[in-house]
């Protein structure tokens, strides 16, 4: 039995590696410290069938044995049966039943990356950063991120509790969710703030971004649109073509937006500005906070290189690393960390982020009071809802803003 196992955990070994990451024979035939590995897990896996108190099936250990191999790689690499690998296809279809966050393993805890806006978890207050205990009084300390996301997602109306722990509370805090269709509305706010300076909140990067953001940038032009802010904050990234287009909307066309790197050739890719008409003399501000992840770095780091435009606010949250999914033959997959997100200069986004120009913290009880009236208000017009004047990154960056196009066009005068 032992021999048998050793024999077809190889042939998976060998397939599985050899096809994918283009090991030849003479380098697996040379590697005889993995064969000796794999003889030690076969004959672990013999004697746990033997001598274990219960009966076990032999495809449970396989798979609890990749599930332990790819978690130890890092917290974004897992591998996922076929139950959660249909599970991570929900992701792209934009709208499930759930709490509305997106999450991750930060130093080995599940943290939140950010609440998405208008979903029952950012109307019960949870942050960015927000350490994730337990859910459903289950403890999450052995928890992959995939079983995470099954866990608070659910039926809609189903309520979902969760334990936090915040940096700067002193306990341990209970939130009662109550799950709901969640939508994502790439652009929530779109409109001119004063003196010709506009203003778009973009919350994720999905497949209609880029048509709603060249609708909102033109909309805003027939207002006499002079500069613009856009509003980055507690955007957890999604779609990377998406991100690449928003950014190439405002470069100038084949400039580099950002590069990937890992340890196969294939897997470095470049990707560059291809918009036909790009804005390029239209004074910009980009708000981020550590609620930015991603696609948002991506954006930010690119615009932030080729000094396009300014960057306000906290330093983000530092995702840049790129998960490839590899499907296997019985209907599982790998999902697998392959590479790292560069800037076009060469800075690395991953475990850094991205460092504002201009870093403006907000105060807690600010932040709150700004969430509590946007929740309140949410039912009223654009214009009664948003009280901009009380985001003290966002005023910052009017008052950028307006100081460039007085400079502009004091510039202008000279010049006549």
């Amino acid at each position: 039995m032992r021999k048998n196992i050793f024999i077809a955990f190889l042939l998976i070994i060998i397939l599985s590696l050899g096809l994918r990451f283009g090991f030849t024979e003479n380098k697996v035939k040379g590697n005889d410290q993995l064969y000796k590995l794999i003889e030690i897990f076969s004959d672990s896996l013999a004697v746990i069938q033997k001598e274990y108190v219960d009966e076990t099936k032999i495809k449970d250990l396989i798979y609890g044995s990749l599930k332990g191999m790819l978690s130890s790689l890092d917290p974004h690499s897992q591998f996922m049966d076929p139950d959660t690998y249909n599970e991570l296809k929900v992701d792209t279809q934009g709208k499930f039943g759930g709490v509305g966050i997106e999450i991750t393993l930060k130093n080995g805890i599940l943290t939140v990356i950010t609440p998405i806006e208008d979903t029952p978890a950012w109307k019960a207050g949870i942050k960015a950063n927000d350490s994730i205990v337990k859910i459903n009084d289950e403890l999450t300390r052995d928890m992959t991120i995939a079983e995470a996301v099954k866990r608070l997602r659910g039926k809609p109306l189903e309520p979902v509790n969760i334990t936090i722990l915040r940096e700067n509370e002193k306990k341990l805090l209970e939130f009662r969710i109550v799950r709901d269709i969640i939508k994502i509305k790439d652009i929530k706010y779109a409109l001119i703030l004063e003196n010709g300076v506009g203003y778009i909140r973009l919350t994720e990067f999905r497949e209609n971004s880029m048509q709603e953001l060249n609708n909102a940038l033109s909309n805003l032009s027939k207002q006499g649109m002079k500069a613009l802010v856009i509003d980055l904050r507690n955007n957890p990234g999604g779609l990377l073509d998406e991100a690449v287009k928003v950014t190439s909307r405002f470069l100038e066309r084949n400039k580099l937006v950002a590069y990937t790197k890992g340890r196969q050739k294939d897997n470095d890719l470049k990707f560059y500005a291809d918009s036909r008409n790009p804005i390029l003399d239209l004074p910009l501000a980009v708000l981020i906070n550590e609620g930015s992840a991603s696609g948002s770095e991506i954006v930010a780091g690119a615009l932030q290189d080729y000094k396009r435009a300014i960057i306000i606010g906290t330093k983000s949250f530092g995702k840049g690393s790129v998960q490839t999914v590899i499907p296997l033959s019985d209907g599982s997959a790998l999902r697998l960390t392959t590479s790292h997100y560069f800037t076009p200069s060469g800075k690395i986004i991953h475990g850094k982020g991205v460092i504002p120009d201009i870093e403006v913290i907000v105060k807690e009880e600010d932040a709150k009071e700004n969430e509590d009236v946007e929740k309140k208000d949410s039912l009223k017009p654009e214009k009664e809802t948003f009280k901009y004047k009380q985001d003290d990154q966002i005023v910052r960056a009017l008052n950028v803003l307006e100081a460039i196009i007085f400079y502009k066009q004091t510039d202008k005068v000279q010049l006549k």
